[in-house]
């Protein structure tokens, strides 16, 4: 006579399948402190989840740091290239309001 067993078995892989299905967060401080003056405090904060799940609920970070993305890296120079550009156009026009006035006044103070 064989013993059948009913109940559910879960594999790592299930358990890692609804773990990153779902998500898991991790919380926690860590607090050192003497005499109840705090000296050092610690926030520690996990997620578990897939790629997918992250983007989901508004994490993306990893997306526009440029050590991880290199597409983070390519915007990062337009922008500073787009930015250099603009101070550029600025600097040139103040110096041409600054020009004329210049020679104005170096015109004026020499004229005898």
């Amino acid at each position: 006579m064989a013993v059948q067993t009913t109940g559910q078995s879960s594999t790592i892989v299930d358990v890692l399948e609804k773990i990153l299905d779902k998500g898991v967060v991790i919380a926690g401080d860590i607090t050192v402190g003497i005499a109840d003056v705090e000296l050092l405090t610690i926030k520690i904060r996990l997620i578990v989840a897939s790629v997918d799940k992250a983007k989901e609920i508004g994490m993306d970070w990893w997306e526009t740091d440029p050590y991880l993305s290199s597409k983070a890296v390519d915007n990062n120079t337009k922008a500073l290239e787009e930015e250099n550009k603009m101070l550029q156009e600025r600097l040139e026009a103040l110096e041409k309001k600054l020009t004329p006035a210049s020679n104005r006044i170096n015109q004026t103070d020499f004229n005898y």
